[in-house]
């Protein structure tokens, strides 16, 4: 018999998106052809703590509202010491270890710092282990909304007009630059995801305790002008004939939510429509897909992300973000846009591993 290859799904982490983490891993994790793959879940803890975790989808959802967490085991994952070691091991608080194995390809389903940012992906890449998603610098790029614009603007892209306050940067010195943006605003952690630490601003009285709210999650802050339109979403996948993208998706929101905010994404999905294919003209769907493959090129993308832009009632199409590891929840709207492309959840994770496999380490 030919031995399956062996995948491990790293998730949790040490970021404010420890339980998103978690909720994705479920969905990846029940997706995986258990017939083609031997599957590994290590979970990261809250404190960056690597440990072996279960592998049943169904401890990693959200119950009663609450996020899952990764437990503490007692033990930690360690990978390959050096280039060529092969195996992974396991020590324990005791100091015993024991050998966890060959492992062919790495999932990391983390979601913000310390795993989305280029931070894992540099680990992986020093042991030449083979992983899902973006490189070391496609990642970081992706993960700073400052340096994700520039590489934009770079390309061409149209962002909508900025702010950024530097950690520790006295907000009293951007003032006048702030003010010029006009209002509502969008204050964001310029490091972050899942909608953590954004808030709308409509007034100048409240534009401190939105920056104090964002630098929570991250001492780098951005102030962006508000952008009058529909949120527009596409999702990318890396081939080695270039970036294929998916149709589009739409999110519309209503009750109390003034825009795609956390308790939207993950709490309160009942005031949320997501609608794809979204209806647009065609040329402006194949407008929207252009930009959402440039956008990918733009960071040095690989393997996936999901392009958010926004669309003005005359056909303007501004680049919001990039996400190199979006929400992978079979709900969420990544695998949505490609189920409504034609291609099913458990198929996007195969292509998604498989692409890894054969994925070449080192420079490339």
């Amino acid at each position: 018999m030919t031995q399956r290859p062996v995948v491990a799904v790293l998730f949790g982490g040490r970021s404010s998106e420890h339980g998103v983490s978690c909720v994705t891993a479920g969905g990846v994790l029940g997706a995986i052809d258990r017939s083609a793959w031997d599957v590994v879940a290590i979970g990261i803890t809250r404190d960056g703590r690597w440990t072996l975790a279960s592998a049943d989808p169904a401890d990693w959802r959200i119950v009663d509202g609450e996020m899952p967490s990764v437990p503490d085991a007692g033990h930690t994952v360690l990978p390959p010491s050096h280039v060529g070691a092969g195996g992974w091991r396991v020590l324990e608080d005791s100091g015993e270890a024991r050998a966890l194995g060959t492992i062919d390809v790495v999932f990391p389903v983390l979601h913000g710092p310390f795993g989305e940012d280029g931070t894992v992906q540099g680990a992986l890449e020093l042991v030449d282990v083979r992983y899902v998603g973006s490189g070391v610098l496609g990642s970081a790029i992706g993960m700073d909304k400052q340096f994700m614009r520039a590489a934009f603007v770079d390309a061409g892209l149209p962002v909508t007009d900025a702010v950024v306050l530097l950690p520790g940067q006295d907000v009293g010195s951007r003032r006048g630059a702030i003010v010029a943006l006009g209002l509502p605003v969008f204050v964001k952690p310029a490091r972050a995801g899942s909608s953590m630490g954004i808030s709308r601003v409509d007034t100048y009285e409240a534009l401190d305790a939105a920056i104090a709210g964002a630098a929570k999650h991250d001492p780098k802050v951005l102030i962006e002008r508000a952008v009058v339109g529909r949120e527009i979403e596409t999702a990318v996948l890396g081939t080695v004939d270039g970036p294929r993208t998916s149709l589009p998706g739409e999110i519309v929101t209503g009750g109390d939510h003034v825009f795609y905010d956390f308790d939207a994404k993950y709490l309160d999905e009942s005031h949320v429509q997501l609608l794809c294919p979204a209806d647009l003209p065609s040329a402006t769907i194949e407008r929207v897909r252009d930009i959402a493959a440039a956008a990918f090129q733009a960071i040095g993308g690989e393997s996936l992300a999901r392009v958010d832009v926004f669309v003005g009632g005359d056909g303007t199409i501004t680049v919001n973000e990039i996400n190199t590891m979006p929400g992978f929840t079979p709900t969420s709207m990544y695998p949505r846009m490609w189920a409504a492309t034609g291609v099913d959840y458990p198929e996007l994770v195969s292509t998604l591993l498989e692409t890894a496999l054969n994925r070449p380490v080192g420079l490339r």
